[in-house]
């Protein structure tokens, strides 16, 4: 294709964006009512407040100026145990905080430990590396980690596909100790010789369940394989999901000590319990005269509506437009630049629909989103848990509307019930 010349716009850096936030909602203390379950060996008592961590004065501040006043499960869990220097693997619903589990501890080591990471070095040696499957996500992410930084040496880099490689180097050139990438173009960084990975102690996989599978699974495979990467016995290997298959779950292993530990909020794969869920049975045909008909019921309220191919996420939008319901629609084969755009409307409220695939289905916080409508349902049950879990986060309550074809959803009816029932 043509050569990408897409340079994003910097973020803001002013203290007041860094820190920009939204509101926890109703449920958010309801989150202590999960089960947690540990597997694994000796595993280190859970924390219950942030103060309860010898975290340096500067990282502790940081967290309050986030707004997390109180850890939730996931982070009671996983931030004394990745302190403790062990691998990780941890699955919790959507929405409950698992990004601020893996990046407090591992910012509060490195503040602990130094950095060396200089800047203008013609090749960077990053102590953290972040991987996630999409580039939405790794930015958020990136921009996530900045705000626990703040006011430390300590340089968070991102970079992604769909932007010009030239300007993917010059940031990392610039000083990189946490790297957040996707995979693709953390290879091809690596491949340049413009990252060195001998300093890594920390790799996390973001989504790792979606990291590991056939997408992702011989890129990471890759990563680990770079003769400078630290064995898996000298660094610390982290991973995150909402859904953990058992056939990820052996497959993770690979990657892991063996005496890493399994945190489990809830059950493995559940769905987030803030989002009302409702099952419509809807033949093809008239799946368009019910969106039209509940998107008018529910006036101008944030709506995510995700189908099953990029073609007809551009014709879904438009046929909103031309219905008089301003719309937009995200996907892998629109230009980087149109994405950012098309997320930028739905976060705004110019666009309150944005059409997707499930390019947008994983961790992707937006704040209002209130409703989630699977026009088309997905193939397989873990992203359906991803998709409806754009909304109910952090404590907030959203509804999730499902179009049920017998002829084409078939095989989701017995987990789709376990699910619901659960």
């Amino acid at each position: 294709g043509p050569k990408v010349t897409y340079v994003p716009p910097p973020p803001p850096d002013d203290e007041q964006a860094i820190f920009a936030r939204y509101q926890t909602g109703m449920n958010f203390d309801k989150y202590d009512e999960n089960v947690v379950e540990v597997s694994g060996l000796d595993p280190p008592a859970a924390l219950m407040s942030f103060a309860d961590t010898n975290m340096c004065h500067t990282l502790t501040v940081n967290i309050t100026k986030a707004g997390y006043s109180k850890p939730t499960p996931v982070q009671k869990y996983s931030i004394p145990i990745i302190l403790a220097g062990r691998d990780l693997m941890a699955c919790a619903q959507t929405g409950s905080g698992k990004t601020a589990a893996f990046l407090v501890p591992v910012v509060a080591q490195m503040m602990r430990d130094g950095v060396t990471a200089s800047s203008f070095k013609e090749r960077q040696e990053p102590e953290c590396i972040i991987t996630a499957p999409t580039r939405e996500l790794i930015n958020q992410i990136f921009l996530e980690a900045r705000k626990f930084v703040y006011g430390t040496c300590i340089r968070p880099v991102v970079i992604y596909g769909g932007t010009q490689t030239d300007y993917s180097i010059r940031q990392v050139k610039q000083g990189c100790n946490i790297l957040c990438a996707t995979p693709g173009r953390l290879l091809d960084i690596i491949g340049r010789g413009k990252i060195g990975l001998h300093n890594v102690k920390y790799l996390v996989l973001d989504e790792a369940d979606r990291m590991l599978d056939m997408g992702f699974g011989a890129d990471m495979k890759k990563l680990v394989s770079f003769p400078d990467m630290p064995q898996k016995d000298k660094r610390q290997t982290l991973m995150f999901s909402a859904t953990f298959p058992e056939e990820v779950q052996r497959l993770a292993c690979e990657f892991l000590k063996t005496d890493f530990l399994f945190v489990v909020v809830g059950h493995v794969g559940g769905a987030c319990s803030d989002v009302q869920q409702n099952i419509l049975q809807v033949s093809q045909y008239f799946k368009r005269d019910k969106l039209i008909e509940i998107l008018h019921s529910i006036g101008n309220e944030r709506t995510l509506v995700f189908v099953d191919t990029k073609k007809k996420a551009d014709f879904i939008a438009c046929f909103l437009c031309q219905e008089n319901i301003p719309a937009t629609s995200i996907h892998g084969d629109r230009e980087q630049r149109e994405r950012e755009i098309a997320l930028r409307d739905f976060r705004s409220g110019k666009c309150p629909v944005l059409v997707a695939t499930s390019v947008a289905a994983r961790g992707l916080d937006i704040e209002n989103v209130q409703h989630v409508i699977n026009f088309d349902l997905p193939s397989t049950i873990e992203e359906y848990v991803h998709r409806i879990g754009r909304t109910g986060r952090c404590g907030n309550t959203g509804k999730a509307v499902g179009f049920f074809d017998n002829n084409s959803d078939g095989h989701l009816a017995q987990p789709l019930i376990k699910v619901l029932s659960d």
